[in-house]
């Protein structure tokens, strides 16, 4: 067995969507991208969505839309990928780290009402695997805090609070309290990276909910404004007969999403509900197979929430780090590939550059050196998991 952790699910129909793109004399931004954007408002329940070329580069646009920046802060969970962060340093805003609950993949929401102050202006809750973060108890955090937000602009004034930016990467496709995510925060972010449960190879979308005195058009046409240099027309409208002139409003940002890669995401998006029912299936042989083990099994359903079953992230318990790395090398001596999710970000380098040290993260540091995430995807087959999960018991049974 040569298992990988996690290959791309690409079927002929993803292919002849892109042969018909190459075909077409129109591969970047046009009418399949603007097709994508709408199914995914359609799919989420939101009036509008925004496709880039990736996750990233959907995050910062939502913050740098926000005008957020120099002076303000954001608060993030220290469990999760670069992303998350990364984007707080970029717009220049001061990024601030939260640990998780003891026991939990999720931000501790004591320590997150506590670390608010009145240079906050958003928080970026985190959906590790797939799993929706606590937003009822996100929203009634912001809500008493509301008397030190200070907003910077008139959209921040719309809000008059501080803006739930999720990071819901791994997302897509889960529900919370019978709605998607994608409208439960204020704005979301979306991943479509090749080891997504949906891909476009690279690429990402963003939505938001619709709140009173918001123009959805206006704000959808900022988006446009950003990802393609503050150009006031994109090539679609500069090739109609005689449009070639168009303004530079501002300096901005090239992020923008190909029709190349919206065609791939089209077919990925009709078959997206068997996708999301096989990783469920998957998730539930492996519950069920090792739940006699001394083991933390992940929960991906809950009474309020649903997820994508994005990834499955085992906990063992009584391992350490080091034990848990060597588990990792002798289940790939055995040809299964698997992964950890993730190395929180203050021990990262950068991170640790910034100022922040895992000692004040404890939390975090003990539901990281245990776990092991294991192969969820679409193309495994029934013996290829027989065999995962026959080789992950026989490891243990050593612990």
């Amino acid at each position: 067995m040569n298992i990988k952790f996690s290959p791309p699910d690409i079927t002929d129909k993803e292919i002849e969507n892109v042969v018909e793109v190459l075909k077409s004399g129109w591969i970047t931004t046009g009418p399949k991208t603007k097709l994508f954007e709408q199914r995914i408002a359609d799919y989420v329940g939101t009036n509008k969505a925004v496709c880039l070329n990736s996750a990233t580069a959907c995050l910062e646009s939502i913050l740098r839309v926000l005008k957020i920046g120099p002076g303000d802060e954001v608060i993030t969970s220290a469990y999760t990928y670069t992303a998350s962060a990364s984007v707080v340093e970029h717009v220049g805003a001061k990024l601030v780290l939260v640990d998780v609950k003891e026991n939990s993949f999720e931000m501790d929401y004591e320590k997150l009402e506590e670390a608010i102050t009145e240079k906050t202006k958003a928080i970026i809750p985190v959906d590790i695997a797939g799993v929706p973060c606590d937003y009822e108890k996100i929203f009634s955090i912001v809500e008493r805090k509301k008397n030190l937000f200070c907003s910077n602009n008139d959209l921040q004034k719309l809000y008059g609070r501080i803006i739930v930016v999720a990071d819901g990467a791994h997302s897509f496709g889960a529900i919370y309290k019978d709605k998607m995510i994608g409208n439960v925060a204020d704005f979301t972010s979306f991943s479509f990276h090749a080891v997504k449960n949906l891909t476009t190879a690279e690429g990402g979308a963003l939505t938001w909910k619709s709140v009173e005195g918001l123009d959805d058009e206006v704000l959808y046409k900022e988006f446009m404004l950003l990802s393609l240099h503050g150009q006031s027309k994109d090539a679609l409208a500069k090739n109609k007969l005689g449009a070639w002139e168009y303004d530079i409003v501002y300096p901005a940002f090239k992020c923008n999403m190909t029709d190349i890669m919206a065609a791939i995401g089209l077919a990925q998006l009709d078959r997206y509900e068997g996708i999301l029912k096989r990783r469920h299936e998957i998730i539930a042989r492996y519950n069920e197979a090792f739940k006699e083990y001394n083991v933390v099994l992940p929960t991906h359903i809950g009474e309020e929430k649903k997820s994508s079953g994005h990834l499955y992230l085992l906990r063992i318990n009584g391992i350490d780090e080091e034990k848990r790395n060597e588990l990792i090398i002798r289940l790939a001596e055995q040809g299964v590939a698997t992964n950890v999710h993730y190395k929180p970000l203050p021990m990262m380098t950068a991170y640790k550059n910034l100022g922040f040290s895992i000692e004040n993260y404890p939390n975090a540091y003990a539901m990281y050196q245990n776990e092991i995430t294991l192969p969820l995807h679409t193309m495994l087959t029934e013996e290829e998991i027989e065999y995962i999960i026959e080789k992950v018991k026989e490891e243990l049974k050593c612990f």
